[in-house]
């Protein structure tokens, strides 16, 4: 005899966790022939297909304007998901979700971040991979005015990460922008990538 599970908890643990959810998550599995009305339990021989048939209908997403985005253009019906995991464009990362809205207001493709240490690094260049083009600048290290100028006139906008280790004499060369360079300077004495970006989107979003 086959083991089964609870249909509304299995449903509950892959995202659809409000009874309205699962009512139509229920309905879609009905449909299909995997179970029927009244039936609280499922086969486990029965889940491996009754989960392809939810990710085929449906794609579940955060609270993130990049992930609702990213759910209702990709075909399947959009549906919030409970908990934030289950959202199939970020995962529930905030980083990831972070950058995600990030992209999806910035509107341009070149950003520089002046701050930050190797491994923040990484992780910028993981999230926004095929996104836009980053250039990052270590705020330990001489930087001249002229490589400033250049990075200033590169970037469409300018991050100077104050919560990190960067000195001024780095720092000042961006800050001290003058004329158009200066609206594209935002300094941001945050830590952490989700708040570095979560000032950045309301910069962005302050200046529409």
């Amino acid at each position: 005899m086959s083991a089964d599970v609870a249909i509304d908890a299995w449903l509950s643990a892959l995202g659809y966790g409000s009874p309205g959810t699962r009512a139509t998550a229920r309905a879609a599995l009905e449909a299909a022939g995997l179970t029927r009305p009244g039936k609280q339990r499922l086969s486990s021989e029965k889940l491996e297909r009754a989960a392809a048939v939810l990710g085929e209908r449906f794609f579940l997403h955060c609270p993130s304007a990049e992930c609702v985005s990213a759910a209702r253009a990709s075909g399947r019906e959009a549906v919030p998901c409970d908990p934030k995991p289950a959202c199939h464009s970020c995962g529930g990362s905030d980083n990831q979700r972070a950058a995600a809205d990030f992209a999806h207001a910035f509107g341009h493709r070149r950003l520089v971040i002046v701050g930050g240490s190797p491994s923040v690094w990484e992780e910028l260049e993981r999230l926004f991979a095929g996104k836009l083009e980053l250039r990052l600048v270590d705020g330990t290290q001489r930087r001249t005015s002229d490589h400033a100028k250049a990075d200033l006139e590169w970037g469409d906008l300018v991050l100077v990460w104050g919560a990190t280790e960067l000195h001024h004499k780095v720092s000042m060369h961006y800050t001290g922008a003058q004329g158009h360079s200066k609206k594209k300077v935002l300094h941001v004495p945050k830590r952490g990538i989700a708040a570095l970006l979560a000032a950045a989107v309301e910069h962005l979003r302050l200046k529409r």
